[in-house]
């Protein structure tokens, strides 16, 4: 080595990641551990109206976003080419690209989502979906980018370096028994953080489990309230004699048969009491009498206001209250607009992660398959995840020309009329980036028109005749 030094290639340490034969243990609630992290989370995802608002928005805007193939150099009409091959492997495989990014989206719900790569060979129409595409060049596309449920997870595979080089799945469909092995290298893994390098992440709503917890629980309350001041609870009184403690097995059997018929009387056999009867003055027994137990007056405690503060607090656990402004009488127009550009930045966030996992484990590998060049690797890009108001950039571009700062540019011009939605005027230079296209890049403008194509919200610049 030079300089005499000698370069250590081994690892040392490790990332402190509490696991043990591949099962994560760094989940102190025992709630969340194991297969019942999973169920807990899909449980509050798909009860919850509170967390289902948090779902329905994310997707809402997540949907909104344009995604595009980006060639590494716009002048080269190889790398260009290879931008527009991924683009036809989104558009070819079995499941379109926005229900792929909406089942990605789960990886917020649990904290992370796996997905297998399934290959495909490009022969045309054929009958074997390994090779069945819409294209008969003989490339290595995708077929599909399956989701492996968080449900289905029994354990993770790690190296004796701490990598990981897989998921076990348990598979309880029918179509197979026993466990699964799903290797990395054939898997994409999306995950909100990589603390410790933990695969499973973190699930957006971890923080607001306890709060779920007890909203769940004060409703139910609520709920076995209102049906008894409603309906009232079923008493009897008897005599004192089939109360004692160790009655007679005449008594008991006369006890069991009162049971039995004020059971018949409710939904559930528990719905009842037997109490002791009132007396006369003499001690002697007033009779059997069936009668509603109400509870009279009012609650001490508002559940309503419980229930708005745990709702609250589960919004605050992933920067949404936004939605709450204007249901308790309170709020502004510029707390609303600066709580959804707080909350519109935590979210691009994840867009980002999205982006950077299909760049770099799923193009780049498709990439090396069909033997292409690393300089000439495309990448997926989003665009904006909110649009300022339209009277916000007018004021803003009226100061600019007011103080003489605004440029002459076609490309101002361009993402002006985008954010007004109006027409954009075609221009081939600008269709596809460039200022001065090179002589081969413009001999192919020339003879076909360059244009961008829209496919469920992803489009590449692309060639069309």
């Amino acid at each position: 080595m030079p300089n005499g030094i000698e370069l250590d290639l081994s690892v040392i340490g490790t990332s402190g990641l509490k696991e043990s034969g591949g099962y994560i243990e760094e989940e102190f609630n025992k709630l969340l551990k194991g297969r019942r992290g999973p169920a807990l989370y899909r449980e509050m995802a798909d009860n919850s109206s509170t967390i289902g608002a948090i779902r329905y928005i994310i997707k809402a805007l997540v949907r909104q976003v344009e995604f595009r193939i980006e060639p590494s150099d716009e002048n080269n009409p190889q790398a260009v080419r290879w931008a527009e091959f991924v683009d036809e492997c989104l558009a070819d495989m079995s499941i379109t690209f926005e229900d792929l990014i909406s089942e990605v989206l789960s990886f917020l719900d649990f904290g992370w989502a796996y997905f297998e790569i399934l290959y495909r060979i490009r022969r045309g129409d054929t009958e074997d979906p390994t090779t069945r595409s819409k294209h008969s060049d003989g490339l290595i596309g995708w077929r599909k980018l399956a989701s492996r449920a968080q449900e289905s997870l029994d354990h993770w595979e790690f190296d004796q370096d701490g990598g990981l080089r897989g998921m076990w799945q348990f598979d309880d469909s029918g179509r197979s028994t026993g466990l699964i092995f799903l290797p990395i290298e054939k898997a994409l893994l999306f995950r909100t953080e990589t603390t410790k390098d933990n695969p499973e992440g973190r699930s957006i709503y971890r923080n607001a489990v306890v709060d779920y917890y007890f909203l769940k629980r004060i409703s139910e309350i609520e709920a076995i309230g209102i049906e008894r001041d409603m309906t009232g609870l079923l008493t009897m009184e008897v005599p004192a004699e089939l109360l004692v403690k160790n009655p007679t097995p005449e008594s008991m059997a006369t006890l069991r048969a009162l049971e039995k018929m004020l059971g018949e009387l409710k939904r559930d056999e528990r719905e009842f009491a037997i109490i002791p009867a009132e007396t006369d003055r003499n001690g002697n027994f007033t009779g059997y009498k069936l009668k509603l137990l109400n509870s009279g007056g009012s609650r001490q405690i508002d559940t309503n206001g419980v229930k708005l503060y745990y709702k609250q607090s589960i919004l605050q656990s992933v920067v949404a209250q936004f939605l709450q402004l204007g249901m308790a009488n309170v709020g502004s127009f510029a707390l609303a607009s600066s709580q959804t550009n707080l909350f519109a930045v935590a979210l691009v966030n994840f867009v980002d992660t999205i982006c950077a996992v299909l760049n770099g484990f799923g193009i780049q590998r498709l990439m090396k398959l069909n033997g292409v060049s690393q300089e000439l690797w495309p990448s997926i890009v989003h665009g904006d995840l909110e649009t300022p108001p339209l009277s916000e950039i007018g004021a803003y571009i009226s100061a600019l020309a007011a103080a003489g700062q605004l440029p002459e540019s076609e490309a101002i011009k361009k993402k002006l009329l985008e954010y007004g939605g109006l027409p954009i005027p075609e221009n081939d230079a600008d269709a596809v980036g460039m200022d001065e296209p090179g002589e081969e890049v413009l001999e192919r403008m020339v003879k076909r028109r360059v244009r961008k194509i829209p496919m469920k919200g992803i489009g590449i610049p692309a060639v069309k005749g």
